[in-house]
């Protein structure tokens, strides 16, 4: 069951992307709004240092995002696609090549207005990572933390939703459904992210609250904010799950950017292993990711 939903899911959304853009031939035909637009970034972020006085790290780190938009608009409907990939990799003289960036994120919004700004709504946010992850004792010995569909998370339900502009809007859903996929075995074994030791899944069942906000800090310079919030009702509602990724495009001309982004996940769920006392202990951090770069920009 649980893996229909995710290719019922993932369907639904690459067929959003494989849709034609269809021009329409007069202002009153609609018959195919579809308007499809992205960008293609590559990052890259390089320190070295030369009997250098003060201490340093030579370093390396590169990243790859693509970020593509599928939207659709005809009469009150509309049906708003985001798709996100990013990957990254980082190394430092004596620790080797490390992870820094892995995401695969698929949002998807159908709406159907009820007044100016208002819609009655159906959301939908899939994600997960690409490869495994791991965290470093100060021997570079490493713990296995997140692999491939572990976790994936698939939230969806119904809601309502005020949307200002492609660059404004807020959705609620009062009645969602969020699951839980723990597909490596080590991992489920243990009982991360909060599944059950032995299981690969968890439901639960809360409101779900997303945002999306992009503003412009001044010419050239543009402000980028995405919210997630989760409460589940049946068990602990006042745990509530964030997620809040702020990025900032500074752009310097057709296709070089200056990209700076922070992202911060409270997860009452993932537990994080941390060594006290020659004693592994897992604990629920503030996870916090930062990137800064500057980067080869295409946008369609």
């Amino acid at each position: 069951m649980k893996k229909t939903l995710l290719l019922a899911f993932i369907g639904c959304l690459s067929a959003a992307g494989y849709a034609q853009t269809t021009t329409p031939a007069t202002p009153k035909d609609t018959t195919h709004l579809w308007t499809i637009h992205g960008q293609n970034t590559l990052l890259i972020n390089q320190s070295s240092f030369s009997n250098w006085a003060a201490g340093g790290q030579n370093s390396l780190a590169a990243n790859i995002v693509l970020d593509y938009d599928f939207d659709y608009k005809k009469d009150k409907w509309s049906w708003d696609n985001k798709v996100i990939f990013g990957y990254g990799l980082s190394k430092q003289n004596g620790l080797g090549w490390r992870k820094n960036d892995d995401r695969a994120i698929l949002n998807s919004l159908l709406g159907y207005q009820a007044a100016k700004y208002w819609l009655y709504t159906f959301y939908a946010n899939f994600q997960t990572q690409f490869s495994n992850g791991y965290t470093y004792d100060d021997a570079n010995h490493r713990t296995l933390i997140s692999a491939p569909f572990a976790p994936a998370y698939l939230t969806f339900g119904p809601g309502f939703a005020y949307k200002r502009s492609d660059n404004f809007r807020i959705n609620f859903s009062p009645a969602a459904i969020r699951l839980t996929f723990v597909e490596n075995d080590s991992l489920s074994n243990i009982g991360s992210y909060g599944v059950t030791p032995g299981s690969k899944s968890l439901l639960e069942f809360g409101a779900s609250l997303d945002a999306y906000y992009k503003f412009n800090l001044a010419q050239n310079i543009t402000f980028e904010n995405i919210l997630k919030l989760y409460s589940n009702y049946l068990d602990k509602p006042q745990n509530v799950y964030m997620d809040y990724a702020g990025n900032i495009f500074m752009k310097v001309n057709k296709l070089v950017t200056v990209n700076l982004g922070v992202e911060l996940i409270s997860d009452p769920e993932a537990k994080i292993p941390v060594l006290s006392n020659g004693v592994t202990e897992y604990h629920s951090l503030l996870q916090v990711k930062e990137i800064f770069g500057v980067g080869l920009t295409y946008k369609f």
